[in-house]
């Protein structure tokens, strides 16, 4: 067993959306996407007034992909062309497969809307790999109450885990593809070791504090890009934290995209335009 040493620390970049306060982690100028994960959008936190307009993320098509949000603060009402509503509040997760071609909104509820309140947000858009991406559109929305949460370290490690394994418990999503993604809240003085097979891409976030990780300091709003020789990651905080991490064999396939389409080859971007266009998505 080895450590996994870290190939790059990167800052989010700041790129609100109207009044909706936003952090790209990815892609960025410095990494364009971590094979199978392709971007990661951090709205907040802020404090919305009561009354106010909300999340903006009106009706848009989407193909190829999957996103998983996970709301920690305020909440989020989802509604798409396949039928799916819900509104998951803080501690819940979303896992939505565009698959072949879905049209949604993300908005905020009409409580929301008329009293304001803490707001926080993360969206992870996953790729499929070729064979999947026409598959049928899916959703399926968890409250805080039904993402099972394990604890660790005489109870100071939480782990929210939405996917996947961790230390032989399971997540409560089934994902299409062998992917493990949880939120980790850290008191601090915490220390834990984690295993993650050399052939998997992972994906390591900072939402809030700062931590070390198999010796290297990582802040807030800081992604962490890791090497690819090595097994273990080694966790240790002085304060409290959260973390969003995850990790999946990558596809190593081509990928090609543009706005919200995610495919293998150009020639499927231009065909997913002219599906949307025909209305053709579900």
């Amino acid at each position: 067993m080895a450590l996994r040493k870290i190939a790059q620390i990167v800052p989010a970049v700041r790129d609100d959306i109207d009044d909706l306060i936003t952090r790209r982690a990815l892609p960025t100028q410095h990494i364009s996407f971590l094979d199978p994960f392709l971007f990661l959008n951090h709205h907040g936190p802020q404090v919305y007034p009561a009354p106010n307009h909300g999340l903006p993320f009106g009706p848009h098509p989407h193909r190829g992909f999957e996103t998983v949000t996970f709301i920690l603060k305020g909440d989020l009402m989802h509604s798409d062309s396949g039928g799916h509503e819900s509104v998951i509040k803080a501690g819940g997760v979303q896992w939505m497969t565009a698959g072949k071609g879905l049209v949604h909104a993300e908005v905020s509820s009409q409580e929301f809307l008329q009293n304001g309140g803490d707001l926080e947000i993360l969206q992870l858009w996953v790729n499929l790999p070729a064979k999947l991406k026409m598959t049928r559109p899916a959703y399926r929305g968890l409250q805080k109450d039904e993402i099972p949460t394990y604890k660790f370290d005489n109870d100071k490690i939480k782990v929210h885990l939405a996917a996947g394994e961790f230390k032989n418990h399971k997540g409560v999503f089934q994902p299409l593809t062998d992917i493990s993604l949880m939120v980790m809240e850290f008191s601090g003085g915490a220390h834990i070791t984690i295993d993650v097979p050399m052939d998997r891409t992972i994906f390591f976030y900072v939402v809030r504090g700062h931590l070390k990780v198999n010796g290297a300091n990582v802040g807030e709003f800081h992604l962490a890009k890791f090497e690819n020789e090595g097994d273990q990651l080694h966790i240790e905080t002085s304060q409290d934290v959260v973390l969003l991490f995850g990790h999946a064999k990558p596809f190593n396939e081509p990928i090609v995209s543009h706005g919200p389409f995610v495919m293998n080859t150009r020639e499927e971007i231009m065909e997913a335009f002219r599906d949307y266009q025909a209305g053709k998505f579900e």
